[in-house]
């Protein structure tokens, strides 16, 4: 009976479900319930991310080859998740609260999905591009505008934080498959892509000099090796969650569920 009870605690765990909807659209930070103050954070993020996603797009030299980048995915997805909580948190204040009665509903469902997965990813692109890319010295390839450059590698980690350090839902440790899936997906597309004979802008047969299937066995240590700073950068999400509510939970004196990242609701 522990070992079951133990899995149908992980299971929950995975599971979309959260019994405080008003998480979704009230910043931790707020000793009330009022919803517009996040609303007009995530409206200023979701313009940020609009603006950035429209004149990449405008000034991209390579349009064509556009989304075979991990950045490019990554940051649609930015854009995906400011939109939808801009959206949860607009509905919440113009028409009525959230009611989970029934479970929480898919949009925000999804939304959290998109939550667990741009953070992490964020991070990701933005350690392994000036940390690895940068070194490669093919750095100006893959940056024909320096302002673009910074924005797209740099202000979607900027923006992914300050949407995690307002917000007030939880960040769980088993919510990792989610960007691990998000990851594998793109991981299968560039194997796609190179059996399909794909070339990136220049000729080569390969997106990212690091990742290039003509070179299976670097290639896999690489991806190997990637996939674990990703988990590492889901579990510095969750710590800055759990951080985050510890410190509002300090602040504002009150009794409340906090992140449930590495325990129980109760």
């Amino acid at each position: 009976m522990v070992i079951v009870n133990c899995l149908l605690k992980c299971w929950r765990k995975c599971l979309l479900e959260h019994n405080s909807p008003s998480d979704f659209y009230v910043s931790c930070w707020q000793s009330s319930h009022l919803s517009w103050p996040l609303l007009l954070l995530r409206s200023i993020l979701f313009l940020y991310s609009m603006t950035v996603l429209a004149v990449s797009v405008a000034l991209d030299p390579y349009i064509c080859y556009r989304f075979i980048y991990f950045t490019h995915w990554g940051f649609l997805a930015i854009v995906l998740e400011t939109g939808f909580s801009t959206a949860i948190s607009a509905y919440a204040h113009f028409k009525r609260p959230i009611d989970a009665t029934f479970g929480l509903p898919w949009y925000v469902k999804t939304y959290w999905v998109l939550y667990n997965v741009t953070i992490p990813v964020a991070f990701l692109i933005t350690v392994f591009y000036w940390g690895i890319l940068k070194t490669s010295g093919k750095i100006q390839k893959y940056a024909p505008n320096p302002v673009l450059d910074v924005m797209l590698h740099g202000g979607n980690s900027v923006a992914m934080l300050m949407e995690l350090v307002l917000s007030a839902h939880p960040s769980r440790l088993l919510h990792i498959l989610q960007p691990l899936l998000f990851a594998l997906a793109y991981l299968l597309f560039t194997v796609a892509y190179y059996f399909a004979g794909g070339l990136d802008p220049w000729g080569n047969a390969f997106i990212y000099p690091v990742i290039d299937w003509s070179k299976p066995q670097q290639t896999v240590i690489v991806v190997a090796l990637t996939a674990l700073f990703l988990t590492l950068m889901h579990l510095v999400v969750v710590a800055i969650a759990s951080t985050r509510d510890a410190i509002c939970r300090r602040f504002r004196n009150t009794p409340g569920i906090y992140n449930d990242g590495f325990g129980d609701e109760s």
